[in-house]
């Protein structure tokens, strides 16, 4: 017989600082309220990005797990009147500014 404990739950005072809850970014965030990743309350919060070792305030979009950011593309619209976005690869690091 072995003296195996079972894990403990999972609480949040159990939980390090980045895996609780509001502790790190989402993986996918959208800043255009239209897109199903849109999230008022982070974006309220404030979400900063460093792409490939530079900090940037032109993000649209970004995904972690898929190493991209879409960024505005100057003063261009498309048909919908919406801003034209390019999208970057590279390495990706939300983080919350306050």
């Amino acid at each position: 017989m072995t003296d195996e404990t079972p894990p403990p739950e999972a609480t949040p005072e159990a939980m390090p600082d980045a895996e609780a809850p509001g502790g790190t970014p989402p993986d996918r965030l959208c800043a255009s309220p239209r897109s199903q990743f849109y999230d008022a309350a982070l974006l309220e919060r404030g979400v900063g990005i460093i792409f490939n070792g530079n900090e940037r305030t032109n993000v649209d979009e970004y995904c972690v797990s898929e190493g991209w950011v879409k960024v505005v593309a100057g003063n261009s619209r498309d048909r919908f009147g919406q801003p034209l976005t390019i999208k970057l690869k590279g390495d990706v690091k939300p983080y919350f500014k306050s």
